[in-house]
């Protein structure tokens, strides 16, 4: 049987962070270990979670940082440790959500497929109504965008493929870390999930949903605790990630269009008292620019699938939420 290292990732918000373990703990599937890594709380996070581990000493590890490595970086710290203790999977698990008893089970069984190296499920916003994600896509535009967001949850997509995955829910097997790397440190949090996709995907990877997987997510519940870290991170990131791994025959196609959205979208957010954080994320990854253009090269080259199949997986507009940039292109060229 398959063995599962479920990492939840705790920074100040022990309080969910415990509610979480509750309904991990509760598991149709049994053959797992939750790591919880403290990314350097500063509050009484230490002191209830050993208290926690003591009583579930069987199912639960407590690992600490010294500091907060993001989101990315905390993850790798459990990713680490599930791969020196030879699982054969990790799951990744928002510490503000909550498990239906049977979302394991399902992501394990969609992960039976030998080319599948990413399963992910139907994250649902708390109150159950309304949807948080069927799966990540990546648009033509360059930008990546959680599918579904905001939909009644009757309309979830069935069963299938998708572009990627979102860290807060999901399921991947070990050896496709060993494959291609671990999530990206520089990105912190935001859109790091969508570049391990990327690279899963261009290394030959598939990503596959099913709706079976449900789990309920509070979202925003840590990044509201910091004013601008959203937009910050978004403006830094996001030409990382086409930076990194857009294969050299769409460079040109998506790029026109991303640095368009990219530039419209950072004029919006000046326009709406963002600007600082905004304008900081935009220089940030001017400078980490030409770090991920050398490791560029190395992706690219590893490369086990054809720039037509990249283009074939890409959503072929723009994401649904980017109203400003498409009336704008509404403006220009008819069409909506």
């Amino acid at each position: 049987m398959n063995r599962v290292a479920i990492v939840v990732l705790n920074w100040n918000g022990i309080e969910d962070t415990l509610l979480c373990l509750e309904s991990l703990l509760s598991q149709s599937y049994k053959h797992f270990h939750i790591v919880v890594i403290d990314n350097g709380s500063v509050d009484n996070s230490k002191e209830l979670l050993e208290s926690y581990r003591t009583k579930h000493r069987d199912k639960v590890e407590v690992l600490y940082n010294p500091i907060n490595f993001g989101f990315a970086g905390g993850v790798n710290t459990g990713i680490e440790w599930a791969l020196n203790e030879d699982f054969e999977y990790v799951a990744l698990f928002n510490n503000d959500a909550i498990a239906d008893k049977n979302w394991l089970q399902s992501l394990v069984e969609a992960a039976r497929p030998k080319e599948v190296g990413i399963t992910t499920g139907l994250l649902l916003h708390e109150n159950g109504k309304t949807i948080d994600s069927s799966g990540d896509w990546l648009s033509s535009w360059g930008l990546a965008f959680p599918r579904n967001r905001g939909d009644n949850t009757a309309k979830a997509f069935k069963a299938g493929p998708v572009f990627g995955a979102t860290g807060g829910a999901s399921l991947y097997k070990t050896a496709l870390f060993k494959d291609i790397g671990l999530f990206d440190e520089d990105f912190f949090a935001y859109y790091e999930d969508a570049d391990i996709s990327f690279r899963a995907q261009l290394a030959g990877w598939k990503v596959a949903y099913t709706p079976k997987a449900i789990a309920y997510h509070k979202q925003g519940a840590t990044s509201k605790k910091i004013p601008g870290f959203t937009t910050y991170h978004t403006f830094k990131n996001l030409p990382l990630l086409f930076l990194k791994d857009m294969p050299r025959g769409l460079l040109f196609p998506v790029g026109v269009r991303f640095y368009f959205a990219y530039w419209l979208i950072l004029l919006n957010a000046i326009a709406k008292g963002n600007g600082v954080p905004a304008l900081k994320g935009a220089g940030m990854s001017f400078v980490l620019g030409f770090k991920k253009l050398g490791e560029r090269g190395q992706i690219q080259k590893n490369r086990r699938v054809t720039t037509e199949y990249i283009k074939s997986i890409l959503w072929n507009d723009l994401p649904p939420d980017q109203t400003g940039v498409r009336k704008l292109r509404k403006l220009f060229t008819g069409k909506g």
